[in-house]
């Protein structure tokens, strides 16, 4: 039965950009991030006697700044070869064949995959069959796994894929391809990157992307890891998730609907990032928190009107927590001020408006029709608005239902100035 790692979508040494903006950022650790998890990675692949090791594209974020890059993923991998752990790898639309300028000849046991046509590879010692194509552009639009080759008979059949399957939301449409097209290919297990969200798409075969190795910024929020893979012939795989990562990042929502004054704040905040902090059982992993303050409140127009008061109060109570293991990464009040009588269950303009907020808000499906008729104004916005560590997710319903959390106290606070006798 062989053993394998499946991963995808390390980014090594990416660059991170705009960790200056944050006063206080680890940033030295922020950067090495990449690197660590993935010496971790090669000590899991030694450990667990793997027979050989996936990337599934995006090994790197780009092309290289300079050499040290390449120099330190030969180094890494040494461990692997010293092993006699072969790796294959696959390039996505971050590290595509034409975005590489600079490189360095791969040592014997380390292989990349063809990107003009699918590539077969062939372990017959342990009857197994890598068969995978990479990004020759980073916009590849057409289905590469349609000229995938037939199984080989006695073997277990493994395909490599870098993709958005079945139109996966909130991502690029590269390699586009459906669950039935991959199924047809009769392969026994489908090794996937692209999507950062760890997850199976699929079951016989098994269709599986193992996530990032590493998070990277706010949006990829909790454990990021790689799977080991048993797997037989006909038989269900069994996967195992195994957590790498030496950061985490993680939302922490606090409802302020129940605080007797301000100042009850700071003890929500400590009771629930020392709640996280326990739920760490790495004590050297980084956790990354972004705080957002939510819900009606009676102490909404105090909180707001000393806004940069009480986010620095918020981070200066992570600060004494545990500096070294804790880091806010940013702070959000975005509570609402309580309705008044006369406007709680009433019809006037004021209780449409925020019945119209409201019914977004808790409606998925509503959200996604908005950010589809947002695509037009998505496409027109310079890319400063769209990229970066906090962007303008237009087609993300999460992002918008964030915005609405702005966007509804503002309105009717402005509706109540605008009504209030002068």
């Amino acid at each position: 039965m062989p053993r394998f790692l499946h991963t995808a979508d390390i980014h090594l040494d990416s660059p991170m950009c705009g960790l200056e903006r944050y006063e206080g950022a680890p940033i030295d650790r922020l950067r090495s991030s990449t690197r660590r998890a993935l010496r971790r990675l090669v000590e899991l692949a030694i450990e667990e006697r793997v027979d050989f090791v996936l990337i599934a594209g995006d090994l790197y974020d780009g092309t290289w700044r300079d050499y040290n890059t390449g120099l330190f993923l030969r180094k890494t991998l040494e461990g692997l070869i010293d092993a006699k752990i072969p790796v294959y790898i696959i390039a996505g639309n971050h590290d595509a064949q034409n975005k590489m300028t600079r490189s360095l000849s791969l040592p014997e046991g380390i292989w990349m995959l063809d990107t003009e046509t699918p590539q077969t590879v062939a372990l017959p010692e342990i009857d197994v069959a890598i068969h995978g194509q990479g990004f020759a552009t980073a916009a590849v639009t057409k289905d590469l796994s349609a000229q995938y080759p037939a199984p080989i008979a006695g073997c277990v059949n493994i395909g490599m894929l870098h993709t958005c399957v079945a139109g996966a939301e909130g991502h690029e449409r590269y390699a586009p391809c459906s669950i039935e097209g991959l199924r047809a290919k009769g392969y026994d297990y489908w090794a996937l990157g692209h999507i950062h969200v760890r997850h199976n798409v699929a079951e016989d075969p098994a269709i599986v992307f193992p996530g990032n190795l590493q998070g990277r910024h706010i949006r990829e929020t909790g454990p990021k890891g790689c799977l080991i893979v048993d797997l037989e012939a006909g038989q269900e795989p069994r996967s195992t998730f195994h957590r790498l990562d030496v950061m985490r990042w993680e939302v922490c929502d606090l409802d302020a609907s129940g605080l007797e004054r301000p100042s009850d704040l700071i003890g929500l905040v400590d009771q629930e990032l020392r709640r996280l902090l326990d739920e760490e059982e790495d004590p050297d992993r980084l956790l990354a928190v972004r705080v957002r303050l939510l819900g009606a409140t009676r102490w909404h127009d105090a909180l707001v009107a000393d806004g940069a008061h009480w986010i620095n109060e918020i981070r200066a109570e992570g600060l004494s927590i545990d500096g070294d293991r804790l880091w806010i990464e940013r702070v959000k009040l975005s509570t609402r001020p309580l309705l008044r009588a006369s406007e709680r269950d009433g019809d006037g303009p004021i209780d449409a408006l925020m019945g119209l907020v409201d019914s977004y808000r808790n409606d998925e499906q509503a959200l996604r029709d908005l950010g589809d008729r947002l695509v037009d104004l998505r496409r027109k916005l310079p890319s400063e608005f769209t990229t970066g560590d906090d962007p303008l997710s237009l087609d993300d319903p999460d992002w918008l239902r964030e915005m609405l959390d702005r966007a509804g106290p503002l309105l009717l606070h402005r509706l109540r100035a605008a009504n209030e006798p002068r």
